[in-house]
């Protein structure tokens, strides 16, 4: 080994210049400054999918214990809009559950703030560390969503703080179009969708949504005292506040329980009017008639009594029947 190197004695002191001469570029104390560098970003990095990966859940988490038809719904969505979805109804249960979770109006007023500056702040690309922020973020920026739907939702559930029960069908009827068709067309809008006739199934997709969820939520309001029900309709028929508080149900409770329902069932069939010229790509924002129509087959089997046992307890076929429609691409 050594007459093989005493033979070439050039290529020996051009490889020692080269190897002194970057070691003395990159020093020992450069060398760690650079590896302490990339350690650094690479625990930047994950720290950050981590976080990522914590908000997806948290927002998957809340939706599959307070909206758990949105959550199997969500999950028929195609890979690319599920997520958002997810995000997307994690906002609408973190608003909705505001009015039943403070004391105090003035706090629910606080919190919508909150909200309504997160959702400048998400616009700005400067989303609160908050789970359902940082996802309605990347939502947004996925998809461009339209601000003044996110907007809109906040606004109607923050005048619904009054805690007053509706006037008429129709004030019923503007609320849910505010609420829960606004977060249809968001739906639509991370389907990629844009289509008059598909805006037009989900507004009224969105009505029978907020009527069915007056409805559902009757006796749960009526055990805390509250009745939200069209004031309208019930004097039409003679019904108190008082009869549905203490869970009567005569004739003329069934029979407000008919019109209200009734009306979503328009809605609904509205809806599917402008099936023929909605395009196909945006059955999956509107798998939810799945179960309006799954509600109001029960009441009508129950004889329109909300307070009937049968419609406390959950279809145990709906995943199953949400999976078809799905399959069909039909609403």
């Amino acid at each position: 080994m050594a007459a093989g190197i005493s033979a070439k004695p050039g290529l020996l002191s051009s490889k020692t210049a080269l190897i002194y001469g970057l070691y003395r570029k990159i020093s020992p104390h450069s060398v760690c400054i650079q590896r302490a560098a990339e350690l650094q970003s690479v625990r930047a990095s994950a720290n950050a999918t981590v976080d990522s990966q914590l908000s997806e859940k948290y927002c998957l988490d809340l939706v599959r214990s307070r909206d758990y038809e949105g959550f199997m719904s969500s999950l028929l969505l195609p890979l690319e809009a599920r997520r958002s979805s997810l995000a997307l109804r994690a906002f609408n249960v973190e608003l909705a559950q505001v009015k039943d979770s403070v004391s105090q109006k003035t706090i629910g007023l606080m919190r919508m703030e909150f909200w309504k500056t997160a959702i400048e702040e998400i616009y700005r690309d400067k989303p609160p560390n908050q789970p359902v922020s940082v996802e309605l973020w990347r939502a947004v920026k996925t998809h461009n969503l339209t601000k003044r739907w996110l907007h809109r939702i906040i606004t109607e559930r923050e005048k619904d703080l009054d805690d007053r029960a509706y006037r008429n069908l129709q004030e019923l009827e503007a609320y849910s179009e505010n609420t829960q068709s606004s977060l249809v067309y968001l739906l639509l809008e991370c389907l990629g969708v844009k289509n008059v006739h598909a805006d037009h199934a989900a507004s009224h997709i969105g009505k029978a949504q907020g009527i069915v969820t007056c409805l559902r939520a009757t006796p749960y309001n009526c055990s805390r005292r509250k009745v939200y029900l069209p004031m309208d309709i019930c004097m039409l028929h003679g019904a108190s506040q008082e009869d549905f508080i203490r869970g009567r149900r005569e004739q003329n409770i069934r029979d407000v329980v008919y019109d209200v329902a009734s009306q979503a069932h328009v809605h609904l069939q509205h809806a599917r009017s402008f099936s023929d010229n909605v395009p196909a790509a945006a059955a999956p924002a509107f798998l939810q008639t799945v179960v309006l129509e799954d509600y109001l087959q029960r009441v009508r089997r129950a004889d329109f009594d909300v307070f009937h046992k049968s419609l406390q307890n959950r279809n145990p076929l709906l995943p199953i029947q949400l999976y078809l429609r799905s399959w069909k691409k039909t609403y």
